[in-house]
């Protein structure tokens, strides 16, 4: 469950015309300054994702998609909630303790944030509760070719204290809240992150697309809590 988690979601951030070709050309620290000024503003997020996991040795990917929902409260720990459609799960955190629901099997594995935090797991959660600092955390350069076909810019990420679960990340940061750097200074989105892939120490790589995404709603910490079913069989560590 935690490398599970800790690749769900880490997983998070209009100059010129949107062709690559004709827009102006960031330097990596200003797309660096784009995606930490976007998760400096995030107190809460919620979006569409799709999931391809590729694991080490095995030819076919497994996929799934469903909804995310993150929150920053003003004090305390960040809280995360993942529904997948496909399969059909939940992972739920209220900050303090963490849910992953598998309905059709009916059972719920209960475990503390900060016994899944334990072991390397930090650098993971920071950035699927938007927390994290690229600049303190990571060794930065750009992806070879540095843009996708799209324009939106690619950064490889190396943790300065790589773990089993995180051992490269790349993320793909929007051209557009680049751009809008570049003109005024400040970006204007505050997750301006359109895809993240997680490469874990075996080579098992999780790519995670972002679409829909909401920013600063007011979300309730109601959405964070979970109430196990009648019926359903709870698993402890």
């Amino acid at each position: 469950m935690k490398q599970l988690i800790s690749t769900c979601v880490l997983a998070v951030l209009l100059c010129c015309s949107s062709n690559p070709a004709l827009a102006a050309e960031a330097t990596l620290q200003q797309v660096i300054a784009t995606l930490e000024q976007g998760y400096a503003s995030l107190q809460d997020l919620q979006a569409s994702f799709s999931q391809t996991t590729a694991l080490a040795g095995f030819p076919k990917p497994q996929k799934g998609h469903g909804e995310l929902a993150l929150r920053r409260p003003p004090q305390g720990t960040a809280q995360f909630r993942f529904d997948y459609i496909v399969p059909k799960q939940s992972i739920i955190s209220n900050g303090k303790q963490v849910w992953f629901y598998q309905p059709e099997n009916k059972q719920v594995l209960v475990s503390s944030l900060e016994g899944m935090m334990k072991g390397g797991n930090s650098i993971g959660m920071a950035y699927l509760t938007g927390l994290g600092n690229v600049s303190k955390d990571f060794n930065a350069v750009f992806a070879k070719p540095n843009r996708d076909k799209q324009g939106n810019y690619l950064l490889d990420l190396t943790p300065r204290k790589p773990t089993p679960i995180l051992s490269r990340l790349r993320l793909t940061i929007h051209e557009e809240a680049v751009n809008a750097l570049l003109a005024d200074g400040q970006t204007k989105e505050a997750f301006p992150v359109v895809a993240s892939t997680v490469v874990d120490g075996s080579g098992t790589e999780t790519r995670i697309s972002y679409s829909r995404i909401r920013t600063n709603s007011g979300l309730s910490a109601a959405k964070f809590s979970f109430k196990v079913p009648q019926g359903v069989e709870i698993i402890k560590p």
